[in-house]
């Protein structure tokens, strides 16, 4: 049986597109789908922004005269409730694209908002940390920290895995399926159809 990767050739160019994701769907699907399910991303999200933390925790906690194990198992200990947080929400987005069986959406151009968001609430907390900064302050930031990955895996990620997985075990992907693609937002065509002309004036 071919795999998924040799399965996407035979759709056409808007479904293949869709499937093959974007640069960071890409960069998790070249290893194999066990490895890269929803779950194991979220997981991954939370350590990567669970490591950022390390010398603000460290620095709090010189500050307060705190020895440095103890700053370290504080921040360990937050770690793992924020790696479990987000790979449960990972978990339950995966969850909801088998219910909901709705397409993929691709992010590409909306990445430069969801981007910066982490480190916002990274900034956010970091000042909770070594000031003495209002409490919303230190919950704005984890949620700011929280939220990116999730909608990523919730929106985009999840769906997409789970059309892929259907096709590496041979199942019709599209099954149960109301529509099998969402079309692009009206100023994303908008800006395609721009760029289309630019480039025929160009040759002109």
């Amino acid at each position: 049986m071919a795999g998924w990767r040799e399965a996407l050739e035979d759709l056409d160019d808007d479904h293949r597109l869709m499937l093959e994701g974007g640069s960071l769907s890409q960069l998790f699907l070249r290893y194999p789908l066990t490895l890269c399910h929803p779950l194991f991303v979220g997981s991954f999200y939370g350590v990567l922004v669970s490591l950022t933390f390390i010398l603000p925790s460290l620095y709090a906690g010189w500050m307060e005269s705190i020895p440095i194990e103890d700053s370290f198992n504080d921040w360990a200990t937050k770690s793992i409730m924020f790696v479990a947080l987000t790979a449960a929400l990972s978990g339950i987005s995966f969850l909801i694209s088998t219910l909901v069986l709705r397409p993929p959406i691709r992010l590409e151009n909306r990445r430069r908002y969801l981007f910066p968001i982490p480190f916002i609430g990274l900034i956010l907390i970091t000042w909770s940390m070594i000031d003495d900064a209002p409490a919303w302050i230190a919950q704005l930031g984890w949620l700011l920290a929280i939220i990116p990955g999730p909608i990523y895996i919730h929106l985009s990620y999840a769906p997409r895995w789970r059309i892929l997985d259907r096709i590496d075990r041979g199942l019709d992907p599209f099954e149960g399926m109301s529509r099998t693609i969402d079309p692009p937002p009206k100023g994303e065509v908008e800006s395609e159809s721009d760029d289309l002309l630019d480039e025929a004036v160009a040759e002109l």
